[in-house]
């Protein structure tokens, strides 16, 4: 429908769109080492355009099967991404619903772009320097791995960019729009408490979906309640209520 989607990198953006009704958007971002193939994504793509929300998920740059090296994937590029899929969606109502890195990003481009009109964040990353001191402080970067994962190499670039960045907590004061925010109580990798903390700094109407057992990632029988509040919580919005 959008045709092909590239970065300022000339790197094309790997995405699957599932039809809504009407030029409502929503727009569904993945966490690190992930893509927007794992299956509560996927589930949560499914249930929003079974609801009648056209929503499209896609891979950051360096991701899934997305143009880009993985070495070269930091919150900084990943905002960049986000611009680049809201300007090849065209003018229209916009949701965007990040899950970890990609909600602090989202976060992060919600602070400056008008264009988001609803935000969502699952499990959704505040304190970026703390969280990668804390994963990955005692790998050496540009020769150590992610989560001793072959395939997700841990670079200087990434750790720098986490470290620059600090803290997304900050910038909650600059996001007035609407905001869903969804952790699960025994996240193990996004402390709750990172979600309670920006919550309290939002400048405008921002709620807290707390799912009791829930993991990082929405699996098993977390994924079908994270899917029905978020769709919830969006038709509320979009009937403005």
């Amino acid at each position: 429908m959008f045709g092909e989607i590239h970065n300022q990198q000339g790197e094309e953006l790997d995405y699957t769109f599932h039809p809504g009704q009407g030029d409502r958007l929503a727009i569904v971002g993945h966490g690190v080492t992930g893509n927007k193939d794992r299956p509560f994504v996927a589930a949560l793509a499914k249930g929003l355009s079974a609801a009648g929300i056209g929503t499209l998920r896609f891979s950051f740059s360096g991701n899934g099967d997305s143009g880009g090296r993985f070495q070269d994937a930091t919150i900084s590029k990943e905002v960049d991404d986000l611009g680049a899929v809201l300007d090849a969606v065209g003018e229209r109502p916009i949701c965007y619903i990040g899950h970890s890195m990609g909600g602090a990003g989202g976060g992060l481009r919600a602070s400056t772009d008008e264009r988001i009109q609803v935000l969502f964040s699952l499990a959704g990353m505040v304190h970026t320097e703390a969280f990668a001191q804390r994963e990955f402080g005692e790998e050496t970067p540009d020769a150590g791995l992610m989560w001793e994962d072959e395939d997700c190499p841990l670079s200087q670039a990434y750790m720098d960019d986490m470290a620059q960045i600090h803290s997304v907590a900050d910038r909650a004061k600059h996001i007035s729009v609407p905001w869903l925010l969804v952790h699960g109580t025994e996240d193990d990798v996004v402390p709750p408490q990172d979600t309670h903390d920006i919550m309290a700094l939002a400048a405008g109407e921002a709620e807290l979906l707390e799912l009791p057992g829930a993991d990082h990632v929405f699996s098993d029988d977390a994924t079908a309640p994270m899917v029905e509040g978020v769709v919830r919580w969006l038709n509320k919005q979009l009937r403005g209520e």
